[in-house]
């Protein structure tokens, strides 16, 4: 929270090159099908909080960005690749995931159902597996590191070091 309650909400890129900080209530939450939102997130679909109405600061970097339609433009990192916005008249929206704790941010609306895959919902009842789980056919999984961006903000990044 800030000193006047509003909530605070900081995220970024994979990489740390970009990363904001969203001070106010966030808005709709919602998960996007539409073919448009599934090139641009390179997935199955685009989940997407609207920041309308809330203050929002880019306090490392900013998105480079592409001009999806006549009324769009999609954020994204020049540097990693990360999605990070969808900008259209009304109003900006952020990838839910690029933030630091996305765990609060839940959809409550699908849009764009008509280039919905046919097999998105059936996803959750596929077997599922810990990412360890696998390690007898990935090796490479136990000695691992990761040069992801942690999920808080840093002085400085990447760090001066890295293994």
């Amino acid at each position: 929270m800030s000193l006047d309650n509003r909530p605070v909400y900081t995220g970024g890129c994979q990489c740390g090159a970009v990363r904001f900080r969203v001070e106010g209530a966030l808005g709709d939450a919602s998960v996007c099908h539409c073919r448009m939102c599934q090139k641009a997130s390179g997935n199955f679909y685009l989940p997407l909080v609207s920041v309308r109405g809330a203050t929002l600061d880019w306090t490392r970097g900013e998105p480079k960005r592409f001009r999806s339609s006549n009324a769009a433009w999609r954020g994204f990192c020049a540097e990693c690749g990360t999605p990070l916005t969808f900008e259209a008249p009304d109003g900006m929206a952020l990838a839910i995931a690029a933030f630091d704790d996305p765990t609060g941010i839940a959809p409550t609306i699908q849009w764009g159902t008509e280039a919905k895959l046919p097999y998105v919902d059936g996803i959750p009842k596929l077997p599922s597996e810990d990412t360890m789980a696998d390690i007898a056919s990935a090796p490479y999984l136990a000695e691992l590191v990761s040069y992801q961006h942690p999920d808080h903000d840093t002085d400085q990044w990447p760090p001066e070091e890295r293994p």
